[in-house]
């Protein structure tokens, strides 16, 4: 069974209809963006949006160019020989080649081009036929979610795990673009919860600032990333939701800085560093004794005080231990002198490691 790790820290960058038809122009955009994931060394698929027009626009619409969905996908249709050769220049290119389907014919495309993950669009996040011919492939998939309702989303969900089908799903504003205050991040962390046992991710449409809002997903727990890419080399107009290989650059960055500052797992306490064990043991205070003290002496609240500097072997408030688990002295101190572990009768003594510890830390007597 295929590992849900395939989605783990997985960019995919999503190419859509900015080739506008042109296989050269699709070509510029893998070869453009590809250089910048390699310099970056990050894992990323360059995804396609495959449909076979003539089954997916009914035949008496196809010359409706007044209808702005339609016009955008017959003006910038490739044909199957076209997606062959953007896939296997992606696949040239490093990057992963990934497509959404569109329509069942494309889901077979997605089969004969070996992809190796499919991406389900928002739109199709509850179109049951489409989905149950990509579950048969039994793929990863990658699933958006914008305005789906919380029963479409159980519903979903519940379908491919009855499937046993690896499942990423993506938080996602399904508003092209939207307004930073629209991100709704917070919703990757219900995600999470929800939904423990898949990759939650962010597909990001946001015009202004997405290096801030890829930061705050990876806190909030997102681990793959969707944004939309195009080139400027031709004077054509580019979407506001969508990067050029240089903002897709610092896209990557920011990332790597926002990995870099969350540090180590959440589901584990994470061991101190030395400089940190090494700051904090400046501020430990030292047991010393407040009288002269004589062997087998068993130590009371009033036989010592508590000061800095913590000094090498000695204890300090960390290993004290009065009342009925007091300490007794296996040799005498006088006054004003370091306890050290030596001279106490405690569990500290005996365990070597424990004691390496205490004689490696504070100032040399």
């Amino acid at each position: 069974m295929i590992s849900r790790d395939i989605f783990e820290d997985l960019f995919v960058l999503e190419v859509t209809n900015n080739h506008l038809g042109s296989i050269e122009r699709g070509l510029e955009i893998i070869r453009q963006h590809s250089r910048v994931v390699r310099f970056n060394n990050v894992r990323a698929a360059i995804k396609l949006q495959f449909r076979d027009v003539n089954s997916f626009v009914h035949k008496d619409f196809r010359d409706r160019l007044d209808i702005r969905y339609v016009k955008r996908i017959t003006e910038t249709q490739i044909n199957k020989e076209g997606y062959a050769t953007l896939v296997e220049a992606i696949r040239k290119s490093g990057c992963i080649p990934m497509a959404t389907p569109f329509d069942e014919k494309s889901v077979d495309w997605c089969v004969e081009f070996e992809m190796p993950i499919i991406k389900i669009a928002s739109a199709d996040a509850t179109d049951w036929m489409l989905m149950e011919r990509i579950a048969k492939t039994k793929k990863p998939v990658i699933v958006s979610v914008g305005g789906t309702s919380q029963k479409d989303l159980d519903d979903m969900v519940t379908f491919f795990e009855h499937r046993s089908i690896p499942l990423a799903i993506n938080h996602c504003i399904a508003a092209y673009p939207h307004e930073d205050g629209e991100c709704e991040l917070n919703q990757i962390e219900y995600l999470k919860n929800r939904y423990p046992n898949h990759t939650i991710g962010y597909s990001s449409h946001e015009s202004h600032d997405w290096v801030t809002s890829v930061t705050i997903a990876y806190a909030k727990g997102a681990r793959t990333f969707e944004r939309h890419i195009d080139i400027n080399t031709d004077g054509v107009e580019i979407a506001k939701y969508s990067s050029l290989p240089e903002q897709i650059d610092h896209w990557f960055r920011a990332f790597k800085n926002a990995k870099l500052f969350c540090g180590a797992s959440a589901q584990e306490r994470k061991a101190p560093l030395q400089k940190e064990v090494d700051y904090l043991d400046g501020y430990i205070r030292g047991v010393y004794a407040a009288a002269d003290l004589p062997l087998g002496h068993k130590l009371q609240e009033e036989d010592i005080y508590m000061a800095i500097p913590l000094l090498r072997g000695q204890i300090s408030c960390r290993e004290l231990m009065l009342g009925r688990f007091g300490h007794v002295l296996t040799k005498p101190v006088k006054k004003d002198q370091p306890v050290l572990i030596d001279m106490i009768d405690t569990p500290y003594a005996t365990n070597e490691e424990l004691r390496q510890t205490i004689y490696a830390r504070g100032l040399k007597m």
